[in-house]
């Protein structure tokens, strides 16, 4: 990656050293996703400096965006600055996205943070079956680009008030009739496999609407393992409920069912990871690179 500058933890935590204990074992618990691990190191010597970065770039947006709006004699708007995370499947997205937020609220009191995920821009399951696409869950033509980006050029016009449609993963499908309201927020998190992607036909990437992005990366094989862990793990879990679209693995023994992972892994995600998900790691401002047990071992920062 010759067009990132790399560093491990302790070089990177010299950036922006400090003695600030924003959250407890016990919140980042809490916050972390199911199966992943995150510490109260990794947030010390990672994201505090982090965040100390991306609000210098809250603040220099919004200057420039003051400055902007007197060049063309218009009034300012509000407009959110736009932090998008994109990686693989059970690669830790979820963690990162939630304590930024977290982070954010703490440490921006005076900074409204929202975030909201790509998920909820897939479409319903009744639509990809019409398609005849349910099989391409998650690959890019099963997401409403079209919709997702309306979305955005909404958020980037300071539109008061901007409803992004919700994801069940309970149920596997998008919640008919049911909306988040994004109402205009200082700082936006968007979280998704297809943050950086370009939607089929268009020529505007997904990327072209956040002001800085992250990509949470890993070795392929840990990555695997990662998502057939969380797969038993949930069986034993959420998938016990007869209303959940999984409950019908628990059904299977623990080989059988495993075997179906294994297949999901090699048939879908894995090659969504291949051909759409890891080709715009490249687009990110900063990569967050972890090794075994989701331990964050490098940090690449874009050069320019």
């Amino acid at each position: 990656m010759d067009n990132f500058y790399a560093y491990d933890k302790e070089t990177w935590e010299q950036f922006y050293p400090t003695n600030l204990n924003p959250i407890t074992k016990a919140d980042l618990e809490n916050l972390k996703a199911f199966n992943d691990n995150v510490s109260l190191d990794d947030v010390t010597k990672v994201y505090m400096p982090l965040i100390h970065l991306i609000s210098q770039a809250v603040e220099n947006q919004k200057q420039w965006q003051n400055k902007k709006s007197d060049f063309l004699g218009q009034r300012a708007k509000r407009i959110p600055f736009i932090v998008g995370i994109s990686g693989s499947v059970a690669v830790g997205k979820s963690t990162t996205a939630r304590l930024l937020k977290y982070l954010f609220a703490y440490l921006l009191p005076n900074r409204k943070t929202q975030l909201i995920t790509t998920d909820g821009f897939l479409y319903p399951t009744q639509t990809l079956k019409d398609k005849g696409i349910l099989d391409r869950k998650g690959f890019p033509e099963s997401y409403d680009m079209q919709r997702l980006i309306k979305f955005l050029v909404d958020v980037k016009e300071g539109q008061p008030e901007v409803k992004a449609p919700v994801y069940s993963h309970q149920v596997y499908d998008v919640l008919p009739d049911e909306f988040e309201t994004v109402t205009n927020p200082d700082i936006l998190i968007i979280e998704g496999i297809n943050t950086f992607q370009i939607p089929e036909g268009q020529n505007i990437y997904i990327s072209d609407f956040t002001d800085f992005s992250i990509y949470i990366d890993a070795d392929v094989d840990l990555i695997e393992s990662w998502f057939l862990n969380r797969f038993q793990q949930l069986l034993k879990t959420a998938f016990t409920d007869e209303k959940n679209y999984f409950y019908k693995y628990t059904k299977y023994s623990k080989s059988e069912a495993l075997a179906i992972a294994k297949k999901i892994w090699k048939e879908i995600d894995l090659p969504n990871l291949n051909d759409f998900i890891l080709p715009t790691r490249d687009r990110a401002n900063l990569i967050i690179h972890k090794g075994s047990q989701h331990v964050i071992d490098k940090i690449y920062l874009r050069k320019y």
